[in-house]
């Protein structure tokens, strides 16, 4: 049994159920699925492009470079180039980690992750990545009732919700989610379905299989092979038989 892996998926599960703790009441589980794949999305996609223009520009022998702290004038310089390598572009200022650490004092954290997440989706436009970018975040409504009455209460469980997600210790401080040794959004996923799986998965025409029966499956599968060379699952849920 791969230990680091047991850690990290125990370390997701609890960080999902203590989310589930805070929108208690005001989130159904199908809702909640959205916001915690959601903002999970949106800190992967801010390590990995950070991470990799940390490391072109090390490579180029700037060594204590650091695309976080640049300011967003500055890294207009790189966008274009950026968006054909990577399919988008973030700003500094628009990082996950960046946002977080101002949330709890920002009276209007609703509207700065809207406008983060149309500006991602929009740094797409016009590149070969557009229909894939185009409609990314439209299920991880931050305006939405559902998350308090008032815009006070909305941005209360946002913030609770950035810094659950945040506080992941999912790698290195370095390396990101890169270093991960768990699928992390197959996990996150398939433990969200095992939640909620009486309503939300039904409900949405999905049905869960344990994590379990599918790794005995895979397994099964590639016995004898040393490589796989096409795949078909036509019902393939989370990916988590493919992965």
């Amino acid at each position: 049994m791969n230990n680091n892996k047991e850690t990290e998926r125990a370390e997701l599960h609890k960080t999902i159920w203590r989310i589930a703790n805070d929108l208690r009441g005001s989130v159904d589980g199908w809702d909640f699925k959205t916001y915690v794949l959601g903002v999970l999305f949106y800190r992967f996609i801010s390590e990995n492009l950070t991470n990799y223009l940390n490391e072109q520009e090390r490579r180029a022998g700037n060594a204590d470079f650091d695309y976080a702290r640049l300011s967003d004038v500055d890294a207009e310089f790189g966008r274009a180039e950026t968006v054909k390598e990577k399919g988008f572009y973030i700003l500094p200022s628009e990082l996950f980690a960046n946002v977080r650490s101002g949330a709890r004092h920002d009276a209007n954290l609703n509207e700065t992750l809207s406008h983060i997440f149309a500006d991602i989706e929009g740094s797409a436009t016009g590149s070969d990545s557009e229909e894939d970018i185009k409609g990314l975040f439209d299920d991880l409504d931050v305006n939405s009732s559902k998350l308090g009455p008032t815009v006070a209460k909305r941005n209360e469980k946002l913030v609770k919700l950035l810094d659950a997600i945040g506080d992941l210790p999912l790698a290195s401080r370095e390396g990101g989610f890169t270093e991960s040794t768990i699928d992390l959004f197959g996990d996150a996923y398939e433990y969200l379905m095992q939640m909620y799986a009486s309503t939300a998965g039904k409900s949405g025409g999905e049905f869960y299989t344990p994590q379990e029966v599918s790794e005995l499956l895979a397994r099964i599968t590639v016995v004898g092979k040393s490589e796989v060379n096409k795949v078909y699952d036509p019902a393939c849920g989370s990916g988590s038989l493919l992965l």
